[in-house]
């Protein structure tokens, strides 16, 4: 069924056509069954909030469709932008299994479908199911990985031309490869990148000049362009 943004909506796990290397998106038959009883699909705006953080943990979210940026506050305002979720993922776990509050920010970068699953249910279902165990340590574990790599990032990269081409290859690993470069959709603005790496909004501005007059990135709206990944490394001390 095709519904708003022009998405092909799915009511059913079981069902479902989009096929990711997700949280559940390889279980059993029998197991899309039992998630589809407990799961409630839904499609949501861009800039809309799926939770805040600090706000007691309701549930969970698998993103179905679309990219939700993760990020946390500081008392005076100031943001930071913990990682981009895709496709596949599961938001709010870490919260839903330890019953304390979300850990950070969920808001939709574009037109989302999420499905959503209260706490209770999900626990019952993963106490049901012992093969969802697996892939939600693969999943915590890769949050701890990224969690870490954003420290090194902001914490241990001397410059911000070194933070910066930090985060575009990382970007890159899920890139297009061509016959010109690496290509990759870049969906933040520059205040948004600004806030990944804890530096200003002009400073992204200033350092992605300088590295187009450079030749090493090709900008064309959202879509970029990494014509020589190896010259690009080149700033990255460690």
């Amino acid at each position: 069924m095709r519904g708003p943004y022009g998405f092909e909506i799915n009511d059913s796990c079981s069902t479902c056509e989009l096929k990711r290397n997700g949280f559940f998106c390889q279980a059993t038959s029998s197991e899309l069954t039992d998630l589809s009883a407990v799961a409630s699909p839904a499609v949501y705006p861009a800039g809309a909030f799926l939770f805040l953080e600090k706000q007691s943990a309701r549930g969970v979210y698998i993103l179905c469709q679309g990219e939700v940026k993760l990020s946390i506050s500081s008392k005076e305002g100031k943001r930071m932008i913990l990682r981009i979720a895709k496709p596949g993922e599961i938001l709010g776990l870490s919260a839903a299994l330890s019953g304390n509050a979300y850990e950070s920010t969920a808001e939709t970068l574009h037109p989302c479908q999420a499905t959503f699953i209260l706490r209770e249910h999900f626990l019952h279902y993963i106490a049901q199911h012992a093969e969802a165990y697996q892939n939600m340590v693969r999943q915590l574990t890769a949050e701890y990985h990224s969690a870490h790599e954003q420290l090194r990032t902001v914490g241990l990269s001397a410059s911000a031309p070194e933070r910066l081409a930090k985060l575009i290859l990382e970007w890159s690993l899920d890139g297009q490869q061509t016959r010109t470069g690496t290509k990759i959709r870049m969906s933040l603005t520059h205040e948004e990148i600004a806030e990944c790496i804890g530096v200003t909004r002009e400073t992204v501005t200033r350092t992605l000049t300088e590295f187009k007059n450079r030749h090493l990135l090709t900008l064309n709206g959202s879509s970029w362009m990494i014509p020589n990944r190896s010259a690009l490394e080149s700033l990255v001390s460690a």
